[in-house]
């Protein structure tokens, strides 16, 4: 028996921010990043349509890029003394992802953070809070999803939360909150979701209720993503409705070892001044997992499949493989992403040097290939990886040389 779990209401479309005023509840919790919502006004409306459903408000901002354990237990306790009966959740994937794990801590005070992160293992949520979630990128989509990603500076590791109890209760997916994005944002948050669609169609856990959202998603991504990038508004809000449909996707499919990767390396080098950022690691890696997991026969075929509803051409699903590594390749240098991990430069742009010296890399690469194959998101990539084939594919990501095993 499978299962295929969403947000009981999806609002979307212009205006689908008003959709708060008709929420119940006596006290809501607003979870934010670092101030462009605020900026924009949309942080004011928010708590003004709460106000307006008769709701008492209580503000947590703050929240960082790749939040921390130590913001989710901070917001946790907010909430222990606040009590809400709303958890709303605005920005990005890192304030609503936060907000996810707070969530839990604050129905279950005596929850670890390492028991959070027992695959599909949560007890039941709500029985203190709703959760809804305002995206304000188009991207990561977990405002309709079951995962949130949480950062062990400590151990420079980036942990999957994966819990169907971590669905939001409400999505509110209007596009005038993606017109903040920077450029940048729009880039790698784009790559995460044409990376979430692919992933989602070849996962082992795929069926006929995911295929149609990933395969409409990637069309969609295909055919806005770099107009989004270029200032085209109406593409990207397209791109808005385009990334929260391979969320749904992905959510109910899962994903594959892209995701690993980049879990694993995103933190891996913290100490060195930089993260790589998780849509660009996903742009990099993508074409090379193609290219691994196309030994598999189905696995190839399907990426076939994608490489048909694209129309990229091909007469043999070899050729039609080769083609959607070279477009995704295309894609990147469009969106000007770096290929591989040593060229990747500050800010996630292409550099000469990139900022992850080859001896760190090569010291570095066994506990991150490991770390890597035990990534919750790996169980369900179409090709399982053995230590030695994720090291070596990993030195492909870091060199971009050719995956031929």
């Amino acid at each position: 028996m499978a299962r295929f779990t969403l947000p009981r209401d999806i609002y979307h479309g212009k205006g689908a921010l008003e959709a708060l005023k008709t929420f119940e509840g006596k006290r809501a919790i607003i979870c934010t990043g670092g101030g462009s919502m605020k900026r924009g006004g949309f942080l004011q409306k928010v708590e003004d349509y709460l106000k307006e459903a008769g709701m008492e408000i209580e503000l947590f901002e703050g929240i960082e890029p790749d939040p921390s354990v130590e913001t989710v237990m901070r917001g946790a306790e907010v909430m222990q003394k606040f009590q809400p009966d709303w958890i709303i959740a605005i920005g990005g994937g890192s304030p609503i992802d936060a907000a996810k794990a707070m969530w839990i801590k604050y129905e279950y005070p005596d929850t670890t953070f390492e028991d959070m992160c027992k695959v599909f293992g949560l007890p039941k949520l709500r029985t203190k809070a709703k959760f809804c979630a305002i995206s304000s990128t188009s991207g990561t989509a977990t405002e309709v999803t079951a995962f949130s990603i949480i950062t062990d500076y400590q151990k420079g590791i980036k942990y999957p939360i994966a819990d169907f109890e971590i669905t939001p209760d409400v999505a509110i997916v209007d596009p005038e909150l993606a017109h903040t994005m920077p450029k940048k944002l729009v880039a790698h948050t784009g790559m995460d979701a044409m990376t979430h669609a692919i992933e989602a169609y070849v996962s082992t856990a795929n069926c006929a209720y995911t295929d149609p959202l990933a395969i409409h998603a990637i069309e969609m991504i295909m055919n806005t993503l770099v107009k989004s990038y270029n200032e085209d508004m109406e593409a990207r809000d397209a791109m808005h409705d385009a990334q929260c449909l391979a969320g749904m996707a992905f959510s109910n499919a899962l994903l594959g070892i892209v995701h690993s990767m980049a879990h694993k390396t995103g933190a891996a080098f913290a100490d060195l001044g930089a993260h790589i950022i998780h849509g660009a690691a996903n742009a990099m890696y993508l074409p090379k997992v193609i290219a691994f997991n196309a030994k598999d026969p189905v696995a190839k075929k399907r990426y076939g499949v994608i490489a048909d509803y694209m129309h990229l051409g091909g007469s043999s699903d070899d050729e039609k493989v080769k083609l959607l590594i070279e477009y995704l390749r295309k894609m990147n240098d469009d969106l000007n992403i770096p290929h591989s991990i040593n060229h990747y430069g500050a800010d996630g742009l292409p550099a000469e040097v990139g900022f992850v010296p080859e001896d760190v890399f090569l010291e570095r690469l066994h506990d991150i290939a490991a770390n890597a194959i035990l990534d919750a998101c790996t169980g369900s990539n179409p090709r399982q990886p053995s230590q030695e084939e994720m090291e070596k594919l990993l030195k492909c990501c870091y060199y971009d040389t050719e995956v031929d095993f």
